[in-house]
């Protein structure tokens, strides 16, 4: 189903179709170091990963991680979407791109146009972040998008320690 379209992406959901997209992409070393590994090392891996995950949100929510396809060339370039976790109260923001299509501005691109989306289709009044405190460049991504700074989180049973920062509509 398609989401919307920006200037130069489609931001469609995800269906099992896109199982060889999620191994590649998942399996990069900057998705392992920035969010986590997933573990999702085969097809069946990223069709169990989407049904769970993405596709189950849809179900649930109404919305969930999306594909971001270049309009030029209907080329899986990343992921962008809202995403519901049990630990936090209000929906999150969720990207990430292969690392040959970074630097390119579809990140801002593409979550600009999910919050518009989550605002207007969803409702939604509040949309978190979580990043790594050492990920700058999500960070500035953020800043620019306005999120703003709210505290220090733990994250994976407290393996982690991140950023929560905070978008008002």
């Amino acid at each position: 189903m398609l989401i919307t379209e920006t200037q130069r992406l489609r931001i469609r959901h995800l269906d099992e179709g896109d199982a060889q997209f999620i191994v590649e992409l998942l399996n990069e070393a900057a998705f392992i170091r920035n969010i986590a590994d997933k573990g999702v090392q085969t097809i069946e891996d990223a069709t169990d990963y989407l049904n769970s995950g993405p596709i189950d949100s849809y179900k649930q929510f109404g919305y969930g991680l999306n594909l971001l396809e270049l309009k030029s060339t209907m080329q899986p370039v990343g992921m962008c979407g809202i995403l519901k976790r049990e630990e936090q109260d209000f929906p999150e923001l969720g990207y990430a791109l292969l690392t040959e299509h970074c630097s390119n501005g579809y990140a801002v691109e593409a979550s600009r146009a999910v919050l518009i989306n989550a605002h207007q289709v969803h409702n939604l009044v509040k949309v978190l972040a979580v990043t790594r405190p050492d990920n700058v460049r999500s960070l500035k991504l953020l800043e620019k998008l306005g999120f703003k700074f709210v505290k220090t989180v733990q994250c994976y049973n407290g393996k982690t320690e991140n950023n929560l920062l905070e978008y008002k509509f």
